[in-house]
């Protein structure tokens, strides 16, 4: 049967299926994640990423065919995005399925994740509260050309590698929750971590920059 013979369901999941096909490598949802925090080039990408360019150039063509991300030209550079806030929404669901239903996604969150920290994640809601009470110092510990793209109200930025430096002007008085790019990013887990071993109160968000932006909670920009 020819594509033009099918009915209009059976091409409107012939067109999912594009979009899941375009899911199926974790080079492509790693890309799609740090997209999550701001446009970037394919250079800038590939460089984050550690992949090759022409590997992170295929991936990003690919995402894009199927309408995950879109382009515009700089100079010389094809800088990428997000298509929209659904595609975050999209990865927060395949998180929460793979979570759910796959032993090995559950084991992997057990013994690395919720083994190096036992303290309850603090929530978007709460956080939303304690920023408009002002008892709460709030640490973006992404690198700083993300943190420029946009960040929490607030926010101070704090780059891992810069965190011992800067411990010296936080204050100890209020508690500390740092983010960084999703719930399973390792940078606010190092951060808290760190901030705890020096004596201060210190959470993580339970999850990160993109999550905020998509649940439609107010951001800043550089």
């Amino acid at each position: 049967m020819s594509s033009s013979d099918a009915s209009p369901k059976q091409r409107l999941l012939a067109q999912f299926a594009a979009v899941a096909r375009a899911l199926g490598h974790e080079h492509r949802l790693d890309l799609l994640e740090l997209l999550g925090q701001g446009e970037r080039t394919v250079e800038g990408l590939a460089a984050r990423t550690g992949q090759p360019f022409a590997n992170t150039s295929q991936h990003l063509q690919n995402l894009r065919r199927a309408g995950l991300v879109e382009t515009r030209r700089e100079g010389r550079h094809v800088v990428y995005r997000l298509k929209d806030e659904a595609v975050l929404a999209l990865m927060t669901a395949l998180r929460h399925v793979a979570e759910r239903n796959i032993a090995e996604v559950r084991q992997i969150v057990a013994t690395y994740f919720s083994a190096r920290d036992s303290l309850e994640a603090v929530t978007r809601q709460d956080l939303v509260g304690r920023l408009k009470a002002g008892d709460v110092v709030v640490l973006d510990v992404r690198p700083e050309d993300e943190f420029a793209a946009g960040h929490l109200p607030g926010a101070i930025n704090v780059p891992l590698a810069s965190l011992n430096r800067a411990m010296l002007a936080l204050p100890r008085e209020k508690e500390i929750v740092a983010y960084c790019r999703g719930p399973y990013c390792v940078l606010s887990f190092d951060a808290v971590e760190a901030l705890r071993g020096c004596g201060f109160q210190a959470r993580r968000l339970e999850d990160g920059f993109p999550e905020w932006k998509a649940a439609g909670l107010t951001v800043e920009a550089a």
